[in-house]
C-alpha cells in the first residue's frame, strides 16, 4: 500500500466510525465502544507508519483537482513534511488515549453513543487539517471541530453553565473565523492558489502584494482557535464540558490547529514585520496574563485551561521568533503532559464522584486513594514547570532559544524586538508556571479541604492512560537530538544561559509557593470529612456542591496563590475582568441597538402597517354600506352625482369667462 493511500486513510477510518456510531448508537449499543476505540487506534498505527516512511525527509505533495471552480481552482491534495507526519502521529495517539479512558469515565453515560461519535469527527477534522494540502479543504476540517467543540462542551446540557460555554466557544472563535476566512480569500487571490505549495512559492517570489493585511486577518482565527489574547475567554469556560474532551481539545485538536496552521504557513507572517511583531505581543500578553490568572483559579479544570492558554503562547511566541521548529516540539511535548493532566484531573474527579469536587479548597487525602493520578500528575506537572529531565524542560528551552538568538540579532527572520519580547514574558512565565504548578499539586494532594467520599478503585481503562502518557510526559524531551530532520533542521538542543535562567526562575517560583504554604497551612486546621451521599448523577456532574453537603471555598486561608497575588488576586480569579469588558463594550450595545429595532419595529413599523389595515378596512365598511342592492337608490345617486358635476362645470366655466 502507498504511503498516500494510507495517509488517506488517517482522517477517513476516524470519520467512518463516527458514522457508523452515530448510526448504530441505539440499535447495537455493543458496537459503540468498538466503533470508538478501533478506528481512532487504526488511524494512529496508519499515522505512525506515514511518519515512519516520510522520515523528516522529502515532503509528500499529491493532489486532484475537485470540480472546477472557475477561478482559483480548489485541490484535494495531501502534503506531508516532518511537522505534519509528527503532529498527525500526536493526534492518532491522544485521540486513542482519550476514547479509552472515556469507556470507564463516562461508562454509565446514556449519551455515550453520541459522545463517541462526536470525538472520533473531531479527531478525523484535525487529522484533515494536519495532512491537508490545500486552505480550502483544511478550512472544511477547521470549521468541523468548531461545531463538534460546541456539541461535546454542551454535552451536559441540562445544566446552564455547559449551554452557556458550548455557545460561547462557538460565537467566541467564529468572531475570529470570519477574518480568517477573510484572509484565506485574500492570500488565494494575491498567490492565485489555494494549494500550500503554490502560497509558500508566491511568497518566496514575492507575490504577496498585501502581506501585512493577510497575516493580520489570519491572524484573528489563529488566536480564536488557538485561545491567544484577546479571544481566549471561551478557553476557561469550556472546561463544563466532560474532562476527556477537555483532554483532546487542549492537548491534540482545537487549540493546537491554529498553532500548526501558523507553523506551516510561516513564511507568509514573515513576510510582514509588523504581523510579526503583533504576534509577539499577542504571545507575551497571553503567557503573563494566563499565568497569572492560573494561580488565582481554585478550580483544578479552570488552572489547567488557562495553563494551556500560557502554553499556547510560548508556541506563538516561537513562531513570532521566526522558528517553527520549536514551536511544534513544544507542541508536541504539551500535548502529551497536557492531556495526561486533564485525565488525571479526571481520574480525581472521578474518584469525588461529582464534578463540584474540581474546587482544590475541597480536597484531601488523594494521594493515597487514587496513587495512579498522584504519581502521573506529579511526572506531568514537573514536566509543565520544565523541570529537567521532563519533556516540557527541552520543549520551552529551544522557545527561549529561538527567542534569545531572535533578539541578539543571530536570526533576522523577525525584529529584535520581537525576540526581546518574547524572551522576557518566556521567563517571567516559566516562574509563575512553577508556581501555580506547585500549588495544584500541593492542594490537590496535600490539601486540608474536607475529604470527599471514597467511590473505589478507578476503571483500569483510566489509569491505564495515564501510565502511556507519563512516558512521553517523562523522555519525549531526550529526543531532541534525534528531531532535527523532522524540524527543518535546526537545532533544538537548549544552551546554558537559557537553561540557567529559565530552570532557576521555576526553581525559585516553586521554593516561594512552597514556603508560603507551609506558612499557610501550619495556622490552618484540617476541615471536617464530607459524609458519603449517594446520587445516580454524581459521575454525569450533574449535582452541585450543595446536594453533596459542601461547604463553598470562598477564601481559603491556606490558599498560597492569594498571598502571592496579593491584590491583583481577585482580578487574576476573574481573568482581570476581560469578560466584563466584552459586555460592556460589545454586549450591551448590541442588545441596546436590539431593544431600538425592536422598538422601532413594534411601535413605528408596526403602527404603519396597523394604520394601513385599518384605512382599507374603513375604505371596504364605506363601500359595502353604498352596495344596498336597490336600483332606485343606484339612480338617484347617479342624477345627484350628475348635477352636482353639471353646476362644479358651469361654475367653472363662468369663472373661466369671466378672467
Amino acid at each position: 500500500m502507498t504511503t498516500t493511500t494510507l495517509a488517506v486513510l488517517v482522517p477517513l477510518l476516524p470519520f467512518l466510525g463516527s458514522v457508523a456510531g452515530l448510526l448504530l448508537g441505539r440499535t447495537a449499543p455493543g458496537y459503540v465502544r468498538p466503533l470508538a476505540v478501533l478506528p481512532t487506534l487504526a488511524a494512529a498505527v496508519l499515522a505512525v507508519l506515514v511518519a515512519v516512511r516520510q522520515g523528516g525527509g522529502k515532503a509528500i505533495d499529491a493532489a486532484t483537482q475537485l470540480t472546477p471552480t472557475g477561478s482559483v481552482p480548489i485541490d484535494l491534495a495531501l502534503y506531508i513534511d516532518g511537522f505534519a507526519a509528527l503532529v498527525a502521529v500526536l493526534v492518532g495517539v491522544v485521540a486513542t488515549c482519550v476514547q479509552i479512558y472515556s469507556t470507564g469515565y463516562l461508562r454509565e453515560d446514556p449519551r455515550y453513543p453520541s459522545y463517541a461519535a462526536l470525538v472520533s469527527l473531531f479527531t478525523s477534522a484535525m487529522l484533515l487539517v494536519v495532512y491537508s494540502g490545500d486552505l480550502m479543504v483544511l478550512l472544511v476540517g477547521w470549521e468541523i471541530m468548531g461545531i463538534c467543540s460546541y456539541f461535546l462542551v454542551g454535552h451536559y446540557w441540562e445544566t446552564p453553565e455547559a449551554r452557556a460555554a458550548s455557545l460561547k466557544a462557538f460565537l467566541v472563535t467564529k468572531l475570529g473565523d470570519v477574518p480568517f476566512l477573510i484572509g484565506l480569500f485574500a492570500l488565494a487571490a494575491d498567490a492565485g492558489t489555494f494549494r500550500i505549495t503554490g502560497v509558500l512559492g508566491a511568497v518566496a517570489n514575492g507575490g504577496l502584494d498585501h502581506p501585512t493585511l493577510i497575516a493580520l486577518l489570519l491572524l484573528a482565527g489563529v488566536a480564536g482557535k488557538s485561545a491567544q489574547f484577546p479571544l481566549h475567554t471561551w478557553l476557561p469556560d469550556a472546561m463544563a464540558g466532560p474532562t476527556p474532551v477537555s483532554a483532546l481539545i487542549h492537548a491534540a485538536t482545537m487549540v493546537a490547529a491554529g498553532i500548526y496552521f501558523t507553523a506551516r504557513l510561516l513564511p507568509v507572517f514573515a513576510a510582514s514585520a509588523a504581523a510579526m511583531t503583533v504576534l509577539a505581543v499577542m504571545a507575551a500578553i497571553t503567557m503573563v496574563g494566563s499565568a497569572l490568572a492560573a494561580l488565582a483559579q481554585d478550580d483544578i479544570k479552570r488552572v489547567l485551561a488557562y495553563s494551556t492558554i500560557g502554553q499556547l503562547g510560548y508556541m506563538a511566541g516561537a513562531l513570532a521568533v521566526g522558528d517553527r521548529g520549536s514551536a511544534v516540539f513544544h507542541l508536541l511535548s504539551h500535548a502529551a503532559f497536557k492531556a495526561l493532566l486533564f485525565l488525571a484531573a479526571g481520574t480525581v474527579i472521578h474518584a469525588a464522584g461529582t464534578n463540584s469536587l474540581t474546587a482544590m479548597s475541597r480536597m484531601s487525602g488523594l494521594a493515597k486513594r487514587i496513587p495512579d493520578a498522584y504519581w502521573t500528575m506529579t511526572v506531568a506537572l514537573l514536566a509543565l514547570a520544565a523541570i529537567p529531565p521532563f519533556a516540557g524542560f527541552f520543549s520551552k528551552e529551544a522557545v527561549l532559544v529561538a527567542a534569545e538568538h531572535t533578539a541578539l540579532g543571530d536570526r533576522t527572520v523577525a525584529p529584535a524586538g520581537a525576540g526581546w519580547t518574547v524572551l522576557v514574558a518566556g521567563l517571567l512565565t516559566a516562574l509563575l508556571t512553577a508556581a501555580y504548578a506547585l500549588r495544584l499539586w500541593l492542594r490537590t494532594f496535600r490539601g486540608r479541604g474536607a475529604e470527599a467520599p471514597d467511590h473505589g478503585r478507578q476503571p483500569i481503562a483510566m489509569t491505564s492512560v495515564l501510565w502511556v502518557l507519563a512516558i512521553p510526559s517523562l523522555g519525549f524531551g531526550l529526543t531532541v537530538t534525534y528531531l532535527d530532520d523532522w524540524f527543518d533542521g535546526n537545532a533544538l538542543t537548549p544552551t546554558v544561559v537559557t537553561a540557567v535562567l529559565g530552570t532557576g526562575l521555576a526553581a525559585a517560583g516553586a521554593a516561594v509557593t512552597y514556603a508560603v504554604w507551609r506558612t499557610l497551612a501550619a495556622r490552618t486546621p484540617v476541615a471536617a470529612p464530607v459524609p458519603h451521599v449517594a446520587h445516580p448523577d454524581a459521575e454525569a456532574g450533574l449535582v452541585e456542591a450543595e446536594a453533596l453537603h459542601l461547604p463553598h471555598p470562598a477564601e481559603d486561608p491556606a490558599d498560597p496563590g492569594r498571598a502571592l497575588l496579593g491584590p491583583l488576586h481577585g482580578p487574576a480569579a476573574d481573568g482581570f475582568h476581560l469578560d466584563a469588558a466584552y459586555r460592556t463594550a460589545f454586549v450591551r450595545p448590541v442588545l441596546a441597538a436590539a431593544s431600538l429595532v425592536r422598538f422601532l419595529d413594534r411601535e413605528v413599523v408596526d403602527t404603519y402597517v396597523r394604520a394601513a389595515g385599518t384605512s382599507a378596512k374603513g375604505l371596504g365598511w364605506f363601500v359595502r354600506r353604498a352596495q344596498t342592492g336597490n336600483v332606485q337608490t343606484y339612480l338617484s345617486a347617479l342624477l345627484a352625482g350628475s348635477v352636482v358635476l353639471a353646476i362644479v362645470a358651469v361654475a367653472l366655466a363662468n369663472a373661466v369667462a369671466g378672467a
